[in-house]
């Protein structure tokens, strides 16, 4: 008899999901989006911002400058995109 089938299991070790504010929206289905990290120094123990920029795969081109949006980690898309956009969270006022 053979084995019944299992249902997929969850991945071992979960996407990373960010938000950040979209900085630039100039180039075909991607977006740059900023997202701010802040972390306790460790010898000063004061906290400290860092920025990074992240190039997201925006298939609609629906995020505008100044947008707050969530996304994901994905494979890889091209040689700086690995990121994806899964929902704009608020829009530029």
């Amino acid at each position: 008899m053979a084995e019944p089938e299992e249902a997929p299991e969850a991945r071992p070790n979960p996407r990373k999901v960010r938000e950040g504010v979209v900085v630039s929206s100039a180039m075909d289905k991607t977006a740059v989006v900023a997202v701010v990290e802040r972390v306790r120094h460790r010898r000063y123990t004061k906290t400290v911002q860092r920025t990074k920029r992240i190039h997201a795969h925006d298939e609609a081109n629906e995020a505008k400058v100044g947008d707050r949006v969530r996304i994901s980690e994905t494979r890889p898309l091209s040689k700086l995109k690995h990121w994806r956009i899964v929902e704009v969270l608020e829009r530029a006022k």
